[in-house]
């Protein structure tokens, strides 16, 4: 009887988890396919390529030392190189892939699926859920999951008295003289040194001399435990903090090997509620990290394939600006957290939450920008990046593309958010309490220039009303909405 041909993605790195959980190299063998799409179908940063190639050819030798017979082709793409081989076989299976591109392309080709349990959450019970829902808020599910898993419940209700313990979490950054953690770094072996000579051949986006993500379980497994012996117990208030003393402040580095299965997170809850019983890490911490286990991913996850493959195309604040200069060169943009920003993502292919959110994102939503090309720039420059994870925190949560079916309102904020939020705007060019000045910051301009072109839209939205009657006080909205528009232009060249 022909042998089964298992095919692994490069998001599928567990030997636990999904096709590969209870195979065995006598009925089996297993295939990776190095699609050459992933060197030239876009402009990939350099980190987030080596990560994936390195780390899937490491799995695969881990499987052939554990006696699998492991092939590893270089392929156009996935589908044909799967075609390659697959006549050999008696049936081609892969675990249910997390991309709509990748699902069709192999159901194509009639590879049997195995379902995707690299989520907490399946896709069926994501949709039962949904559909019981008036409208799908986050903390609603949050809540769901708490109670369905029993993570952090006394009986039906929540440890510590709160659900969350947002108030607690939303600390600016502590003054100078504060001690950050270091941050892991990993010596390359000769599988990462083999992958960092073939991609020197490509152009690619940023550098890749930082060291900073390791590309096996065990650098996985390593940063879990640093994340908990250094950084859990003052996670949750400054998790939102953004400063120039340090990049990651006090973020696990998880999502990297979340996303592609070098951990999970289940993993990561158990041993998170481990720690957190020891002693010494107060709620307000677990509880912020288990929400962004539990309930972000997770919920982001089951978005990506409730409203299906056509909502990345969503558009419906008709935003058609082309990307500003600004996201792919620091140097062309005096706005101190803009460019630091962009040169951190330059260096090693992530930045955390709120700089995504409040300061990348937000810009290119005050800025128009169009959203599907902000979707684009944002899957190819961070290591972390999965068509799962930025469409859904692209066009609905941070460009409000989709008119509200994810976020109810947009998340836009003007220059006063990042001043009390980071230390940025001491040493910056701009000034973000001001908003027609020469040296206003545009943060401050554009969130005003904001809800004047888009008040119509949100006049019928409850969430909204606070901030459209503060514009309707504003003496002088024509001359903001005039700095707006030259603000803009100097953003377009690159010279604001």
């Amino acid at each position: 009887m022909a042998k089964s041909l298992i095919y692994i993605a490069h998001d599928n790195l567990n030997r636990n988890k999904g096709a590969l959980k209870g195979a065995n190299p006598a009925d089996c063998e297993i295939l990776f396919v190095e699609s050459q799409n992933l060197l030239r179908g876009a402009r990939w940063h350099k980190q987030r390529v080596f990560f994936l190639l390195s780390a899937a050819r490491h799995f695969a030798q881990e499987l052939r030392d554990e006696g699998f017979v492991v092939h590893y082709l270089k392929a156009d793409n996935t589908a044909s190189g799967i075609r390659t081989i697959a006549s050999k076989y008696g049936e081609v299976i892969a675990t249910e892939p997390s991309s709509y591109r990748l699902l069709a392309s192999l159901k194509e080709i009639g590879v049997r699926f195995v379902a995707n349990d690299f989520f907490l959450t399946s896709r069926k019970d994501f949709i039962s859920w949904a559909n019981s829902q008036k409208s799908l808020k986050l903390e609603n599910f949050y809540r769901w999951q708490r109670a369905r898993l029993d993570v952090l419940m006394v009986g039906d209700k929540p440890e510590g008295g709160a659900w969350n313990f947002d108030e607690e979490n939303r600390l600016p950054p502590p003054k100078l003289g504060y001690k950050w953690p270091k941050y892991p770094q990993h010596s390359r072996d000769q599988i990462d040194l083999e992958v960092l000579a073939e991609i020197s051949e490509f152009e690619l986006l940023g550098k890749v001399e930082d060291t900073t993500w390791g590309t096996t379980r065990e650098a996985a497994l390593a940063q879990l435990k640093r994340f908990l012996t250094d950084s859990f117990k003052d996670f949750g208030p400054l998790e939102d903090a953004m400063t120039k003393e340090s990049w990651a402040v006090h973020h696990s580095l998880l999502s990297t090997y979340l996303n592609v299965g070098l951990i999970t997170a289940d993993e990561v809850v158990t041993e998170a509620l481990k720690r957190y019983r020891k002693g010494g890490v107060p709620i307000s911490s677990c509880e912020g990290f288990i929400r962004q286990v539990i309930g972000w991913r997770e919920y982001i996850n089951g978005i990506y394939w409730y409203f299906g493959d056509e909502y990345r195309a969503s558009n419906t604040l008709g935003s058609k600006r082309k990307l500003l200069p600004l996201f792919t060169d620091s140097t062309k943009t005096k706005m101190n957290c803009v460019s630091t920003t962009v040169a951190q993502i330059d260096e090693r292919g992530w930045v955390h939450h709120i700089p995504r959110l409040m300061v990348l994102s937000n810009l290119a939503a005050l800025a128009d920008v169009n959203p599907a090309e902000f979707l684009s720039w944002m899957r190819e420059v961070f290591v972390d990046a999965a068509d799962w994870v930025m469409v859904p925190n692209v066009i609905g949560m941070s460009m409000h593309a989709d008119g509200g079916r994810m976020s109810t309102k947009p998340y836009i904020a003007g220059g006063a958010y990042i001043s009390r939020m980071s230390n940025y705007c001491g040493d910056c060019a701009y000034n973000p309490k001001t908003r027609t000045e020469e040296d206003s910051c545009p943060f401050t301009t554009l969130y005003w220039h904001y809800l004047a072109r888009n008040g119509e839209r949100f006049k019928k939205n409850h969430r909204m009303f606070q901030q459209l009657n503060g514009m309707k006080k504003l003496n002088d909205l024509e001359a903001t909405v005039k700095r707006g528009d030259f603000v803009i232009k100097g953003l377009e060249r690159g010279e604001i």
